[in-house]
């Protein structure tokens, strides 16, 4: 079982930045590969980036490409999302994902086991 807490989110100018951080719980936190989605009012959640459980390999969005990236710390149980260059259709609720199988691709969130509660971003224009 893992527990999943995210922060970090906040109200911010369009060109601004954010970093979102996402705690987990427990010990073996290196077996999960870690995820970050988000889901705009009125839309479907998306993919945003993940990461392997080594961190050695990530994978992103085209819509974030360029400006947002994620890394962890294996020694914290922390998972981060640094976003750069946030422009206002970046406004949703974030969430952290984990999981421990690699049944599809890091895209997607049916393969993900755990999920946090969300924080809220919003790009003002």
């Amino acid at each position: 079982q893992v527990q999943l807490v995210e922060s970090g989110g906040g109200l911010v100018q369009a060109g601004g930045s954010l970093r979102l951080s996402c705690a987990a719980s427990g010990r073996t936190f290196i077996i999960y590969d870690m995820g970050w989605f988000r889901q705009a009012p009125g839309k479907e959640r998306e993919f945003v980036e993940a990461i392997s459980r080594s961190g050695g390999s990530t994978a992103y969005a085209d819509s974030v490409k360029g400006r947002f990236t994620i890394s962890r710390d294996n020694a914290k149980n922390t998972v981060y999302l640094q976003m750069n260059s946030l422009k206002p259709e970046d406004t949703a609720v974030y969430y952290c994902a984990a999981r421990r199988l690699t049944p599809s691709s890091t895209s997607d969130e049916g393969s993900y086991d755990y999920w946090g509660q969300g924080t809220q971003v919003t790009v003002s224009s």
